[in-house]
Formats: structure tokens, sequence, C-alpha cells
């Protein structure tokens, strides 16, 4: 089977049908480049699927995923993370593999075609050329043949007419004799370029054509080998990943079977577990006789403390049962005694837990510097080590302070855990459980601090926090009554109140005071109805009122008392 021989006279059809396949070649090339492009676009699909739903960070989604359902959740999102990276490699792999090759193979088929193609005509032009020349000869043989038989037909005619002379016939004899040695001669000429020809043509059809279609049939077989092959490499490169795919499905299988209805019916008990005991029961209120009406004591009332055993009922306090309890809008106080005793016990020992993490961390980067001492100190050429000590003694400063911060909230942890008694009056009163109803107190750690020539800075561990009021029953008919204005005062300094308890000013900005300094270095502004918060006694003017006397008096007794209570 060979197109030269079967094929020897459809060179134009050979021509196109070699066109055709490299066109069907280059529509391959652009079906994979299509394919890769889809894979590319799913797997960006796939991955902005997953990120949409990723939790954000520092956000209640992230402690929603403590149950084994999110969990598994996230687990699936990362796998679908994965699964979208395979699909990049197919399109990589495709884009290599195949579009890549295929293109440069389809040029290099291209010139060999043209090639080819190229030598076939130059041949059809040679035994075009040979036929014409054939033609040409063997119309010049013709003629003179006629030419030959008009001459001895002319030379006859004359020799038989009496009446013309002997020249004229002889004239007429050497022509046609002339005539007769030129259609031999076109007749020796005709043979031999006859005889060529056949030759040419012999081996044009069966030599020149054959090994050119031959060169054209092997091309195109190629071209067929090679398209088969890219077939095969384009399900090969998907073959290649159903593997790893086939883990990420594993994955998310593995991620569904490891819920646990159980566990995460669990965590939502531990999430919002007061730890109250269910109300008592509620006495008879007798209305036929005239006499103060009180409730039982119930599991609510002794939760709150000791410091009040009763509710009373009546005038113009409102009793509610602690289910369905209103809780303080804002910020809680500093030992979130605002929380019910389970969440309040997690909520310190979380605090407890990052402190100990802040108190490990300064603890590592001082025994850094240490070492970083004593080498400057065996290696002076290498540092100063005096140049470390202020930083060690800021660190030594910042350990100090975590550590009491620690103590404290263990403390704390340690009096809702019934492992110490009840704190005093004094160390109530700073926590926000023994409050005054309508009075607020602060809670303050300011300690250190530099003059304010504009290098006051602030540290988280001496932050102001405003202590919300602690009643035995927050409700929510019944507003707080905002503190009254005990005078006024200017800012001296620019203050920026970025931290919780804290409001900004502007120098030279006029304010209300509502709280003198109490000995902690802080007094408590407000600007308008709802703008207040404490600045740095230096960092204010204070003009205070002369009716504000006896609660200035008031103030300094009770900072007085509560040095001396810590002393």
């Amino acid at each position: 089977m060979s197109w030269g021989t079967e094929l020897w006279d459809q060179f134009d059809n050979l021509e196109k049908h070699t066109q055709w396949g490299i066109d069907v070649l280059e529509k391959f090339i652009k079906f994979v480049k299509e394919r890769t492009e889809i894979e590319l676009s799913y797997a960006k699909q796939l991955r902005n699927l997953s990120k949409k739903y990723q939790p954000k960070k520092n956000s209640k989604e992230e402690e929603e995923y403590r149950y084994t359902s999110t969990r598994a959740f996230l687990a699936t999102l990362n796998e679908m993370n994965d699964y979208a990276g395979q699909h990049e490699v197919i399109s990589e792999n495709m884009t290599s593999l195949i579009t890549g090759e295929l293109t440069r193979y389809v040029q290099e088929l291209k010139q060999e075609r043209k090639s080819h193609f190229h030598d076939g005509r130059k041949a059809q032009q040679h035994i075009e050329t040979c036929w014409k020349q054939l033609e040409a000869s063997k119309r010049r043989f013709e003629r003179d043949c006629k030419e030959a038989d008009r001459a001895q037909q002319y030379f006859e005619k004359m020799d038989a007419d009496i009446n013309v002379t002997k020249a004229d016939v002889e004239k007429a004899r050497q022509q046609a004799q002339l005539r007769h040695q030129m259609a031999e001669d076109s007749k020796a000429e005709y043979s031999s370029t006859l005889q060529k020809f056949n030759s040419e043509q012999h081996d044009h059809y069966y030599t020149h054509i054959p090994n050119i279609f031959q060169k054209i049939q092997e091309m195109e077989e190629r071209r067929i080998v090679r398209i088969g092959e890219s077939m095969k490499t384009f399900a090969e490169v998907d073959r290649q990943v159903i593997p790893i795919i086939g883990k990420c499905l594993d994955e998310i299988t593995k991620a569904a079977e490891s819920i646990d209805h159980k566990n995460d019916s669990q965590l939502v008990i531990e999430a919002f577990k007061s730890g109250f005991e269910p109300p008592g029961d509620i006495d008879f209120e007798d209305f036929t006789q005239p006499m103060k009406r009180t409730v039982s004591e119930s599991s609510l009332s002794n939760s709150r403390g000791d410091g009040k055993s009763e509710l009373k009922f009546g005038g113009k306090s409102k009793g509610k049962l602690w289910p369905f309890i209103k809780k303080n809008k804002g910020a809680g106080p500093e030992d979130f005694s605002h929380l019910p005793p389970e969440q309040r016990r997690k909520k310190l020992q979380q605090k407890v837990d990052e402190l100990n993490k802040d108190i490990q961390k300064e603890m590592d980067q001082r025994d850094a510097l240490t070492k970083m001492k004593d080498v400057y100190i065996k290696n002076p050429q290498m540092g100063d080590a005096a140049s470390v000590d202020h930083r060690l003694a800021e660190l030594g400063q910042n350990i100090e302070k975590l550590r009491l911060e620690a103590q404290k909230f263990e403390g704390w942890l340690a009096e809702v855990e019934g492992r110490l008694p009840m704190r005093n009056e004094q160390a109530r009163r700073q926590s926000g459980l023994y409050e005054a109803q309508n009075t607020s107190a602060v809670n303050s750690c300011a300690q250190d601090r530099e003059s304010p020539d504009g290098s006051y800075t602030e540290e988280q561990s001496q932050e102001t926090e405003m202590k919300v009021p602690a009643t035995d029953f927050d409700d929510e008919f019944d507003d707080e009554e905002p503190l009254p204005t005990i005078g006024t005062c200017k800012a001296l300094y620019t203050f920026e109140g970025q931290n919780e308890g804290t409001i900004s000013v502007a120098e030279g900005e006029m304010l209300y005071v509502i709280e003198e300094d109490k000995g902690d270095g802080w007094t408590r502004i407000r600007r308008n109805e709802d703008e207040e918060g404490y600045v740095p006694t230096s960092y204010v003017e204070v003009y205070l009122d002369k009716n504000a006397k006896g609660l200035r008096v008031l103030g300094v007794k009770q900072a007085a008392s509560s040095n001396s209570e810590e002393n």
C-alpha cells in the first residue's frame, strides 16, 4: 500500500488532504488549550469558594470551629483547596506536554509538507516541458511530411506536362527531394524526442512521483501517530492526578466520619453553662393582709454573693427570674463578675493562660538579652554590654507587672473554684461585686507614668478599665443615672485614648469633670451625654465647683482608705 503507486494521479487531492490533516491537528491544539483555560478557571473558582467560607481571623467564627461538625467543614474547605491545586496541575501538564509540543510540531510539519509538494510540482513541470517538446517535434514532423507530399505531387505534375521545360522539371525534382530530406530529419528528431519523453515519463510516474508521495505518506502517518499519542497524554494527565484527588475525597470522608454529635452537644454545655441552680419555688403572697412581700431564697440570690441573701419586690424594684435577666451592655468588670460562674471561670482561666504566655515570652527575651550581655562582656569588641541594661530593666519591670496581674486573676479564679475564701470588701469593690447602685468605680493600674512632656505612653497592663455596677438584678427597665458634674477642666495636652475606658482629648479643649483623681493618676471627664472616660490627671487643669466640696472630701477619704488597706 503506497500512495506513490495507488495515488500516482491524485497530486491535488493529496495536497488538500494533508492540509486538512494539519487543520485537524491545530483544532486539537485549540481544544486542549481551551481545556487548560477551563481547568485554571475551575481551580480559581474552587480556591475562591474555599477562601470565601474560611473563618475570619479574630472573629466569632473561629470560636465556632471547636465543634467537630465545623472542624469537618473546615477540613473539607482545605481539601477542596488541594483539589483545586490538582486541576492547576492538569492545566500546567497539558500546556507543557501537549499544547507546547504540538505547536512546535505543526510548524515543522508545515515546512516539511511545503518542501514535498514543491518537489512534486517541480517534477510535474519537468514532465509537462518534455511533453510540450514532444508535441512540437511531432507537429514539425507532420508539417514537413505534408510539404514533402505536395512537393512530390508538384514534381510529378511538372514531369508529365510536355510544355514544361527540363529546367523547371529539374527544379521541381530538387525541391521534392529537399522536402523529403526535411521530413526524414523531422522524423528522426520526433523519434528521438519521443523516446526521451517516454523515458522521462516512466521515471516520473514510477520513480520521482512515488518517492515524493511516499514521503508525503510517511509525513501524514507521523501526524496521525502524533495526534494519537497526544490524546493518550491528554488522558494520562488526568489519570495521574486521580490518586491525589481520591486522597482529597478520602480526607473529606474521614472528616465527615469524625463528626461526633455527642461531643458537640457537650461543647454546647461547656460554652453556655452558667453554673446557677434553677430558681426555687416562690412563696405565696397573701394580699389580704398588709405585709412586706418577699420571695424565698433561691439559688439565684445565693449565686450573687453573701452581700444580699434576699431579693425584695415592690416599690420601684422590679424582680425577674434569672433565665429572663437582660445582660449588661458595654464593657464588663475586670474580674468578669458580670458573667455566670461557669463562664466567669472559663474567662478567668483564659486570661491567666494569656498572662502566663506573655510572662514566658518576656522571660525568653530577657534570657536572650542576658546571654547577649555575657557575650559582650567576654568579647567587648562585639558590642557594649551596658547597651542592653536599659532593655533588661524594662523586661524585668514588665515581668513583675505581668506576674502581679496573673496573681490577681489567679486569686479570682481560685475564689470561683472554691479554693480560697471570698475576698475582703475592698477587693470586692475593686472587682465590681460590691458597688452601690447608680455608682461606678474604676480599677486602675496606672503606675510609673512619665511627666506629660510628650513622652507619655500607655501599657496594656496599666490600662484603666471602667467598672460596670454589679446589682442583684440587671433589669432591662432600670437605666443607670449619669454621674453629676462636679466641675470643668481644660486639656493641657493632646491625649489619644486608645484603651478601653479612656477618652481622647485635644489640647485646649474644655470638658466636664464627673469624678476626681482618687490617687491613681486618672480623672474621669465627660464631653457630652454619650462620651465620657478617663484621662491622665497631669494632662488637664481641673476647676471644681464649690458646691462639690463635700464630694471632694469624700473622694479623698475613700482614696486614703484604699491606700491604707492596700498597705
